[in-house]
C-alpha cells in the first residue's frame, strides 16, 4: 500500500493538523484541571474532540464523552507526565487521534478511560457500572496487567495479551495504536537508549499491525518518528531533500491540471490533488532509484464517487497520456488483506519522467486512511437489520492473518518463540486463498509464499504430522511446493501411525502455525533437543513415531520397533532417531531423554556428537538378532533416460521394498536424482538392495539419506 503523510481536501488526520491540535489540546488540558466543568455542558478541554467527532458522526451523543472525561480528569488529577504536563493530556490526545480518524463514540469513551484502571484507584467494575460492558471490555483489553519495561520479553508478553484482546475486538488495538503514537510524539523526554528500545519495538510490531489494520495515517507518522530516532542522519537528509523540493514549484501541479482538464472534458466528476510522500517514503525511493527526480516527492490522488468511475478515470488516463504498464495494479477488484482498495498506475511525462497516480472513491480513501477505525463495530447489526445471534454480521476486520496469529499464539511455548514468530508473520503483507480437502470446510487464507506443509497444518493442525503427500490442482506435488491464489490442494495422510514430520519440513514451512508444532514434535522424538534423564533412570521407549495406528496390528515377530536393546535393560523400549535413521547393522548408541525414554543414534550422527560434547552420557545399544524390518530413505544418482523410474521401482519390488514416498528432481545437465523412502521387511537386505539399484543401467551411485524424507 502507498504510504503518504497528509490527507487531501482538508480531511482530518494529517500530521500538520494533528500537531496544531496537540498544541491546542495541551492548553485546554491544563485549563481543564484548573476549573470545574459546568453541569450539562461539555468541558472546554473536550470541545475540540467533540468537533472532530461531529465531523464524522453528526448525531453522536456527546453526553457519555463528557462523563468519561470528568471521571478520567478527577482520577488522574495530581498525576503528571515526565514532560511536566498534567497526565489527563495523554488520554485526551489519544482520543483526539481516534476522533480525527472517525472512531465511533464507544471507542472514544474507552480511550478517555484507558489508563484509569491501570494508573488510578478506579476499578474495572466501576467502569462497567458507569459506562456499560462494551466500554469495560475495551478498557480491560487495553489495560496492562502490570508495569513493564520495554525489554524484549516484557514487550512480547504485553503484545501477546494485546493480540488475544484484539481477537475479540479490533478496537482494542486501535486504541493501543493511538496510545503508542502519542507516546512516540512525546518520546523526547526519555533517555536516548530507552527511546531506541521503544522505537525498535514500535517498528517491529506496532507499525506492521497498523499496516494490517489499514490505519495508514497512524502507520506513516509512526514510521517517520521511528526513522528519526533510529536513523537520525538519514532522516535529516530526507528532510533536507523535501525542504529543497518544497522551495521550488512542484511539477506535479502541471500534471494535475492536465488531468483535471481531461476528466472535465470526459464528464467525470473527480477531485485531483497532490499527495506528498512522507519522510521515510522519500528515503526509500532514494535508496531504490538513486538520485530523486522532480516527480518523486509525491503522487497524484484522484477521488471519485463510484467504483465504476475509478475504471472510467483509468481509461481516460491511459488514452490521453502514455501509461507505464508495469506500474499498474488493481486493488479495487482484488483488495489487499487490510481492506485497502485503489487503482495504481503511472504516466510518462516530461523527458521520460514518471508521475505515479492513485485512483479511488471517497469511501475507499477513508478506509485507506483509517482502516478498521473507520468501520466502528462491524459485528453490530446495521440500520434495518434484525437483531439477534443469527443476524450478527461477519467481522471484516478479523481476516485470516489475525485468526492465524490467535491460533498459533496459544501453541507458542515461550515469549521468545512468540516474539520471533510474530515478527515473521507481520513481515508478510499479502495473502492467497486456497481450497484444501473438503469443500464444506471452506477455503484457507494463507500468506503469500506458503507451501503445502503450511496448508496441511492450517487445515489439520497436529494431525498434519501424518501427511505423506499432496495433489495440487489434481497433480502430484512435493510438500515443499509453493501455493498460488486459487490452488486446489488434496492432502494425503498416512493411515498408520508410523509417520511424522521430517526435519526438512522446517526448511519450507513458512508459517508459525506449521513451524511450532513441527519443532515440538521433532524435539519430542529426536534426542537432540530433549532434556537428559537422571543417570540411574531406567530407559523406557522405542517408537518410530508418536501417533497411534488405525490399522490392525502387524503379525507377531521382530520389527523395527523392537530392533534395538539397551545394555543392562533388555526390556526397555527405545526410539530410532529420525535425524540419522539407524538400521541394522549400523553402529549405534543411545541417550536417555525426557520421560525416561532412550533415543538411538548412529555413532556418526552430528546430533549424537553434540549431545556427547554437552555432557550427555551415551548408553550402549545393540541390535537384536533375527530378521528385523526397517524404514530408510535412499538417493539414486543417475543419467536421465526413458523408463529409468520403471526399472528402479522394479528393482525395489524384487527385493520386497514397499515405496512409502518417491520424489524425482528435475534433470540437470542430463543427470537426475531419485529419492525413495522405503519400508524393508528385513534390514539385513539393505546392502543387497542398494547393490541391485546400482546395477540398473544409468545409475552411478546410491546412498542413504541422513534423514527420512516426507
Amino acid at each position: 500500500m502507498s504510504a503518504e503523510a497528509t490527507t487531501p481536501s482538508g480531511t482530518a488526520g494529517g500530521r500538520r493538523g494533528g500537531r496544531r491540535d496537540m498544541l491546542r489540546l495541551r492548553q485546554l488540558g491544563r485549563a481543564a484541571v484548573l476549573r470545574t466543568a459546568l453541569r450539562g455542558r461539555l468541558p472546554d478541554a473536550i470541545e475540540h474532540l467533540a468537533q472532530a467527532h461531529r465531523r464524522h458522526h453528526p448525531r453522536a451523543d456527546l453526553g457519555i464523552l463528557r462523563r468519561a472525561y470528568l471521571l478520567a480528569e478527577s482520577a488522574h488529577r495530581g498525576q503528571f507526565r515526565k514532560s511536566g504536563e498534567p497526565y489527563i493530556t495523554h488520554p485526551l490526545a489519544v482520543t483526539l487521534i481516534l476522533g480525527e480518524l472517525g472512531a465511533e463514540t464507544t471507542t472514544l469513551t474507552a480511550s478517555l478511560l484507558h489508563d484509569t484502571v491501570e494508573d488510578t484507584e478506579v476499578t474495572l467494575d466501576q467502569v462497567r457500572a458507569e459506562f456499560g460492558d462494551e466500554v469495560g471490555h475495551l478498557v480491560d483489553g487495553v489495560t496492562k496487567l502490570e508495569k513493564v519495561d520495554y525489554g524484549a520479553a516484557a514487550e512480547s508478553e504485553t503484545f501477546r495479551k494485546m493480540l488475544v484482546a484484539t481477537g475479540s475486538d479490533v478496537r482494542v488495538m486501535s486504541i493501543k495504536l493511538a496510545d503508542r503514537l502519542h507516546n512516540m510524539r512525546t518520546l523526547g523526554v526519555m533517555r536516548p537508549e530507552k527511546q531506541a528500545r521503544i522505537a525498535r519495538v514500535t517498528g517491529d510490531v506496532l507499525i506492521p499491525l497498523a499496516e494490517r489494520l489499514g490505519v495508514q495515517t497512524v502507520k506513516t507518522e509512526l514510521e517517520d518518528l521511528v526513522f528519526a530516532i533510529l536513523q537520525p542522519e538519514e532522516h535529516a537528509t530526507a528532510r533536507e531533500l523535501i525542504r529543497r523540493h518544497t522551495d521550488r514549484p512542484d511539477p506535479l501541479a502541471r500534471v494535475a491540471e492536465s488531468v483535471r482538464a481531461v476528466l472535465r472534458e470526459a464528464g467525470i466528476a473527480a477531485e485531483v490533488v497532490i499527495r506528498p510522500r512522507h519522510v521515510l517514503s522519500v528515503h526509500r525511493v532514494r535508496l531504490k532509484r538513486g538520485a530523486l527526480g522532480p516527480y518523486d516527492y509525491g503522487r497524484l490522488l484522484i477521488l471519485v464517487g463510484e467504483n465504476a468511475d475509478c475504471y472510467a478515470v483509468l481509461g481516460e488516463l491511459h488514452t490521453c497520456f502514455t501509461p507505464v504498464v508495469s506500474e499498474f495494479k488493481d486493488f479495487v477488484a482484488a483488495p489487499k488483506f487490510n481492506l485497502y482498495q485503489s487503482l495504481h498506475t503511472a504516466l510518462a511525462v516530461d523527458a521520460g519522467q514518471v508521475a505515479e497516480v492513485l485512483v479511488r472513491t471517497h469511501t475507499m480513501h477513508r478506509v485507506a486512511e483509517a482502516g478498521v477505525i473507520a468501520l466502528g463495530d462491524p459485528t453490530r447489526p446495521g440500520e434495518g437489520e434484525p437483531v439477534g445471534d443469527d443476524a450478527e454480521r461477519g467481522d471484516p476486520t478479523r481476516p485470516g492473518w489475525l485468526s492465524r496469529l490467535l491460533d498459533w499464539q496459544r501453541q507458542a511455548p515461550d515469549p521468545d518463540t512468540f516474539w520471533t514468530a510474530l515478527r515473521d508473520e507481520l513481515a508478510r503483507d499479502r495473502e492467497i486463498t486456497v481450497f484444501v480437502d473438503a469443500a464444506e470446510e471452506g477455503p484457507l487464507q494463507l500468506p503469500v509464499g506458503a507451501t503445502c506443509v503450511d496448508a496441511a497444518y492450517a487445515r489439520h493442525g497436529q494431525d498434519a504430522h501424518a501427511c505423506i503427500g499432496v495433489r495440487v490442482n489434481g497433480r502430484l506435488a512435493t510438500l515443499r511446493t509453493v501455493l498460488h491464489d486459487g490452488d486446489a490442494v488434496q492432502l494425503l495422510l498416512a493411515a498408520d501411525g508410523s509417520w511424522g514430520p521430517s526435519p526438512e519440513w522446517l526448511d519450507y514451512a513458512t508459517t508459525p502455525a506449521a513451524r511450532i508444532p513441527i519443532r515440538r514434535w521433532l524435539d519430542s522424538v529426536q534426542g537432540g533437543a530433549d532434556e537428559p534423564a537422571a543417570d540411574d533412570a531406567p530407559a523406557t521407549a522405542l517408537v518410530a513415531a508418536p501417533a497411534a495406528s488405525a490399522d490392525p496390528p502387524p503379525p507377531a515377530g521382530p520389527t523395527e520397533e523392537s530392533a534395538a536393546v539397551v545394555a543392562g535393560a533388555p526390556d526397555a523400549p527405545v526410539r530410532l532417531a529420525r535425524c540419522c535413521t539407524p538400521v541394522p547393522p549400523d553402529t549405534v548408541s543411545g541417550f536417555a531423554v525426557r520421560g525416561g525414554a532412550v533415543t538411538v543414534h548412529r555413532e556418526d550422527c552430528p546430533a549424537a556428537a553434540d549431545m556427547t560434547a554437552a555432557g550427555r552420557r551415551p548408553l550402549r545399544v545393540s541390535w537384536r538378532s533375527g530378521s528385523v524390518g526397517c524404514r530408510v530413505t535412499l538417493h539414486a544418482e543417475a543419467l536421465g533416460r526413458p523408463e529409468l523410474f520403471a526399472d528402479l521401482t522394479e528393482a525395489l519390488a524384487a527385493h520386497g521394498a514397499a515405496v512409502l514416498h518417491a520424489e524425482i528432481e528435475p534433470p540437470r545437465e542430463h543427470r537426475v536424482r531419485h529419492t525413495y523412502t522405503l519400508r524393508l521387511p528385513d534390514a539385513s537386505g539393505l546392502p543387497r538392495l542398494m547393490k541391485a539399484m546400482r546395477r540398473v543401467p544409468g545409475v552411478y551411485d546410491v546412498t542413504r539419506a541422513a534423514r527420512l524424507q516426507p
